[in-house]
């Protein structure tokens, strides 16, 4: 007998290598598989402009990118004793207006350098509700905090956002001619627009995806918000708001990305690097000690041979930490 409805991906004809570079975007889904090719090393450039939930304010960020936009004074507001951007996370916020825009510019330019080199784009598109700044009628990335009665809310159709991928997507590639496109729609439900409306939100999305991946042959649909909803249909995957995945979830949804995306040598220098991630965590005892320092030895030995044998590697941060202690 079958107790579950179990999710199987067949494998993509595109696969991840870590000799590819990788752009990961949207919401805070991006940020669990993002931060996981980032520890394992992967050349993966996440959320240049932090968090971001909605389709229309991440096309935003990707023309920018793609453009390499600079952000100037004229782009910033002030609110509570802070500056900040409406294409941006409060993470870039400054209570000095110099700074804000400085620390924006110079992740912008570095993500455009990134991007010219990208690979592999990975959305995740979390809600598509948006809130439109009423003074500028345009769409925010973020509200920042500021009273409601600034911003008015919309629900994107289907069309829009075809529409604006459409063209994006054909701007994108005909500066990236190789790049492949992998989308998704974020499983951490947007609670406070309520079940009907979060529902009608997530629907919107997905049929925008598909319609996407049957367009485009170059884009794929990934389904993280299909194995939460119908393959892990349980509270015991999610943390303690019942909203957002716990790291049962998040490693389960990895597995299934890992399986679909990466072939049997990726998976093995994963295992690798892995344990040295690992390595790299554990906190010793006594850091001067000759235990500590030969363990650090084997693992610097570890590392300049993962090196060696795989010049796509960069590993410089994990040499560089287990040498530290033996100088």
């Amino acid at each position: 007998m079958e107790f579950r409805t179990e999710i199987n991906i067949p494998p993509s004809e595109n696969r991840i290598s870590y000799d590819s570079n990788i752009l990961l975007m949207g919401s805070c889904f991006t940020e669990y598989i993002g931060s996981l090719m980032q520890e394992l090393q992967f050349r993966a450039d996440l959320n240049p402009f932090g968090i971001n939930y909605n389709p229309s304010s991440l096309s935003r960020n990707l023309w920018a990118l793609l453009n390499g936009k600079k952000y100037s004074r004229k782009d910033l507001h002030e609110a509570n004793e802070k500056w900040f951007s409406f294409d941006h996370h409060s993470q870039f916020s400054d209570s000095d207006p110099d700074a804000c825009l400085q620390t924006i510019n110079e992740r912008i330019r570095f993500s455009r350098e990134h991007l010219s080199n990208t690979n592999y784009l990975l959305l995740t598109w979390g809600t598509a509700w948006v809130y439109v700044f009423k003074e500028s009628a345009t769409v925010v990335s973020n509200c920042h905090k500021l009273p409601a009665n600034n911003f008015s809310r919309h629900l994107l159709s289907v069309s829009q956002v075809v529409d604006t991928y459409t063209k994006l997507f054909a701007g994108m590639r005909s500066k990236i001619p190789d790049l492949k496109i992998i989308l998704t729609v974020s499983p951490v439900r947007h609670w406070k627009d309520g079940p009907v409306l979060n529902t009608i939100s997530k629907s919107t999305l997905l049929l925008a995806a598909h319609k996407l991946s049957e367009m485009f042959s170059y884009c794929e649909y990934f389904p993280a918000y299909e194995i939460a909803m119908d393959d892990l249909r349980d509270y015991r995957f999610y943390a303690d708001d019942l909203v957002h995945p716990n790291q049962q979830m998040i490693q389960y949804i990895w597995g299934k990305f890992s399986a679909a995306y990466f072939d049997d040598q990726t998976m093995k220098l994963m295992g690798e690097i892995g344990k040295l991630t690992t390595a790299r965590n554990h906190r010793p005892f006594d850091p001067g000690s000759e235990q500590y320092l030969k363990f650090c030895r084997k693992q610097l030995e570890k590392t300049k041979r993962l090196m060696k044998e795989n010049p796509c590697l960069d590993l410089k941060d994990l040499a560089d930490f287990f040498n530290t202690p033996l100088k």
